[in-house]
């Protein structure tokens, strides 16, 4: 078997993996699509072609020899993006470390030095593959020399030799070259000959062979304006071949041995960089860069204590030095239902010393001696631990009644504000990626491995926090949240079944009335919720406009029923019954198997999901439930106090969106209308349509709001118009009077969004920061977007910021006051309580005060509080 050579077309292969793939960034910022794309390429051919030598090639910036016989070769080409320009030393420094010799030479081209190589191998005997996106490389293909071209980005491929040639063109590669001179090549900026395209270039040089022959014959060639153009652009012709023509003896010097495929490189500065590129999918992909730490030093291994005996658990107590931090974790029983959830074991760390106690077993027999132990440990403020997810066990010690007090550090919150993008947190990815080690075994070995390292993953993080300037956003919001959040858990929200059930057959008498009145509209019955059989309804028998195919027939998603929506009185029933059916079966019956033993509904708060710092409810969601409908709104019946002597207080923020940009943005107009109390929507249409404010109409009121909510969402007049069913010349007149009057508004916005492309990054009032990549996209709606996303992300998190402060500042004077009150649900601007009668007065004081005041902004922050028998009444 022939030996072989893999080369590599770097430029080529870059270029296609950066618009091949979304912008990527690690937590430096650094853009890294291109090197990933670019890198599982370098994988999969080595991996299938299995080489004896490989190389890379790159053209370097200075002119070649092209440009200097003609000045304006390859002129009229977009500046390559910055993005991928920050790249190419990246890739390099990969390559390098993988022991890939990479060839450029000033004065000539990558396709010239790829020539080159592929000619001195062939005349070796060496077998060549040549990997690139770049057609003009196809002149190259020979028995023994493929051109591997990609396609679709970099998901396929189509591989070339001298018969795939003359099979898919009909001619040979060398007069490939010919078809280029004729043609020419608009991204080479070779003129070729006017007139002349791919098809009729292939044409003529199938009968004629090549250039000179075509131009020997041009009275034989059939077209009057043809033979014009070959006559006059002969020369021109003859020239492009020769700039299409790739070169084969570039003056270098190959050493076979040096760029032989080598297996010594050094697999732990691979594995290092992959790391910092945050490329943990690769890191298998090599096998000596996913076995070096092995090669490198043995195995983690771990000596640790199983605690299973009271007498020993005290022990363990005693050994804890108080007022010195404690590396604390907890494993969770696998019962998902809040009544059954428990802590199976607890891994301390004391010293170096590893135990494992297991709590549940002690619990199981020695009942409140071992509770009383474990509160000795978790409830008490002068031992400072440091954990994961202090959440979680603090809302199953909430069932035993312990407060889990003295949390100093929780990693998962801090790597979560470090990078809250990321996705995934896992204790056993973040130990993975920051301290570069992987934790295996069984459960046991894993935990005990975790806490073993935990003090090293909490020294980086805690360093990055301080270097980020979020100390007090972890120290003082976030981390005390948890507490908050554990009480919301524990207490949870109170269901009449009763109530849920009739709710239940309102629906579905609800549900079949609008569906007959479908069948009525469409003068048959069918299968609502089948696409197929409603497409034919909507679009052959009522003879709709089509808005959109799919490869299974006509789409009748929500958009297409969108845009038909005032074509025809049934699509608002479709789109009706489809709400109706995704209420009932999510907020109905979906409802029914979450409720506890208690009567409750447990839903769990996230706090490290959204990049923007909100909080989000999941098992089940109580923050999204629709209420466009009345029917939505209905579902909020069913939620009630937890008992006869209970009421629901509904506290929300008002406009606390709107506050945010005032101050932000420093708009004095915008700051005096709040200042005064004004209502800001109505005050907005005054100013937007120019009437006086006694004059403004509901419609123009909600217009107004339209307007005021969709800036603080970066809208723009396409959007607005379409929200607001009027044309983009009215929409855009309207917000260009809106920053007219607020024109500090829209300088804060330009200045934003100048800022985040400078850094990459957006931050709210109190440093939260968000990472934004498709702000410096050169895909013109990803850019929008990121646009978008800076414009709205510091008003937005920053609301988020106030509203968790308000939740540890009311959640802390309630327990002060002794009240058995307490915070059960948040929906973004409001907090929902479960109040006790005779608590009521001090509750909303407490509610009122400890919100209007939790932070200093340059307006007013207004609550709005009401009361009700239940989360409906009291909305």
């Amino acid at each position: 078997m022939n030996e072989r050579l893999l080369i590599l077309d770097g430029n080529s292969l870059m270029n296609r993996a950066f618009y091949a793939l979304p912008l990527l960034t690690n937590l430096e910022g650094l853009h890294t699509n291109a090197v990933y794309g670019f890198t599982n390429m370098l994988l999969k051919m080595k991996e299938e072609i299995n080489p004896n030598y490989t190389v890379c090639t790159f053209d370097k910036k200075a002119p070649t020899f092209r440009h200097n016989e003609y000045k304006d070769y390859k002129a009229g080409r977009k500046k390559m993006p910055d993005e991928l320009a920050e790249q190419f030393p990246v890739v390099k420094d990969l390559l390098n470390k993988l022991a890939i010799d990479i060839f450029e030479i000033e004065g000539f081209e990558a396709d010239d030095i790829i020539g080159t190589l592929a000619k001195f191998a062939e005349n070796k005997g060496i077998e060549v593959y040549i990997v690139t996106g770049d057609r003009d490389a196809l002149q190259l293909a020979t028995d023994n020399t493929k051109v591997v071209i990609t396609k679709k980005g970099m998901s396929e491929k189509e591989v070339y030799d001298k018969n795939k040639m003359i099979e898919e063109y009909g001619i040979t590669p060398t007069e490939f070259i010919d078809v280029k001179g004729l043609m020419g090549d608009t991204s080479d900026n070779i003129p070729g000959v006017p007139g002349i395209g791919e098809k009729t270039a292939l044409k003529l040089i199938k009968k004629y062979k090549n250039v000179e022959n075509v131009l020997m014959n041009i009275e034989n060639i059939s077209g009057k304006k043809m033979k014009e153009n070959l006559r006059e652009y002969s020369e021109q012709a003859i020239f492009s071949k020769k700039l299409a023509t790739i070169m084969t003896n570039v003056p270098i010097d190959i050493d076979l041995e040096s760029i032989k495929s080598k297996e010594n490189f050094d697999a732990e500065a691979v594995r290092d960089l992959f790391f910092k590129l945050q490329f943990k999918s690769l890191l298998d992909k090599i096998p000596k860069v996913k076995n070096c730490k092995e090669d490198i030093k043995k195995e983690l291994k771990v000596e640790y204590k199983n605690i299973n005996d009271i007498k020993e658990f005290k022990k363990v107590l005693e050994k804890i030095n108080y007022k010195k931090e404690l590396f604390i974790i907890f494993k969770k029983l696998n019962e998902n239902t809040y009544s059954k959830s428990g802590i199976d074991k607890i891994f301390i760390n004391i010293d170096g010393k590893i135990y494992n106690i297991y709590i549940k077993n002690m619990v199981d027999n020695f009942g409140k001696e071992a509770l009383d132990i474990l509160s000795q440990i978790i409830n008490n403020d002068d031992i400072e631990k440091i954990s994961y997810d202090v959440k979680i066990p603090s809302t199953i010690f909430n069932k035993f009644s312990i407060k889990f007090k003295g949390i100093k550090f929780d990693v998962k919150i801090a790597a979560y504000l470090i990078d809250p993008s990321r996705g995934n947190y896992e204790l056993e990815t973040l130990i993975n990626e920051y301290l570069r080690e992987n934790i295996s075994g069984d459960d046991e070995e894993k935990y005990a491995k975790a806490i073993f390292l935990l003090k090293d993953l909490y020294g980086i993080l805690k360093k990055q926090i301080e270097e980020l300037n979020m100390e007090n956003l972890l120290y003082d919001i976030e981390i005390p949240l948890t507490g908050v959040l554990a009480s919301m858990e524990s207490e949870g929200f109170k269901v009449d079944s009763n109530k849920l059930e009739e709710l239940g057959e309102k629906f579905k008498k609800e549900i079949n009335l609008v569906q007959k009145e479908i069948y009525t509209l469409a003068d048959e019955e069918f299968n609502v919720n089948s696409p197929k059989q409603l497409g034919k309804i909507l679009f052959e028998k009522l003879d709709l406009p089509v808005i959109k195919k799919t490869k299974t027939g006509y789409s009748t998603n929500a958009e297409v029923l969108d845009k038909l929506s005032d074509k025809h009185p049934i699509i608002n029933k479709i789109t009706y019954y489809r709400q109706l059916t995704k209420l009932f079966s999510t907020y109905v019956e979906g409802l029914k198997s979450v409720v506890d033993e208690d009567g409750k509904i447990h839903s769990s708060f996230n706090q490290t999901v959204t990049a923007t710092g909100r909080l989000s409810s999941t098992e089940p969601n109580l923050q999204n439930i629709p209420i466009k409908y009345e029917m939505g709104r209905e579902i909020r019946k069913v939620f009630v106090p937890n008992n006869k002597d209970c009421i629901i207080l509904s506290a929300d923020y008002s406009q606390i969106e709107l506050r945010v940009l005032a101050h932000i943005a420093s708009d004095e107009n915008l700051i005096n209308a709040f200042k005064e109390h004004k209502d800001i929507h109505t005050k907005t249409a005054s100013e937007v349509f120019k009437v006086p404010i006694e004059e403004v109409t509901p419609l123009m009121r909600s217009n107004a709001k339209a307007v005021n909510f969709g800036i603080v969402y970066g809208i723009g007049d396409f959007s607005l118009a379409k929200d607001l069913n009027i044309s983009r010349k009215e929409a855009k007149e309207y917000i260009d009077t809106y920053f007219e009057r607020y024109p500090k508004v829209k300088e804060y916005m330009e200045k934003t969004i100048e800022k985040a492309k400078k850094d990459m990054f957006v931050t709210t009032i109190l440093n939260r920061r968000r990472f934004i990549p498709d702000i410096k996209s050169t895909n013109k709606i990803k850019k929008a977007f990121g646009e978008r996303l800076a414009m709205n992300t510091p008003i937005q998190g920053s609301a988020a910021d106030i509203i968790k402060m308000a939740m540890v500042n009311v959640h802390k004077k309630i327990k002060e006051k002794n009240l058995n009150s307490t915070i059960i649900l948040q929906v973004h601007d409001e907090l929902i309580l479960n109040v006790y009668k005779n608590e009521v007065e001090d509750v909303k004081y407490i509610v009122k005060h400890e919100m209007e005041n939790v932070f200093n902004l340059s307006v007013p922050l207004e609550v709005d509080l009401s009361l009700g028998d239940t989360w409906y009444d009291a909305k």
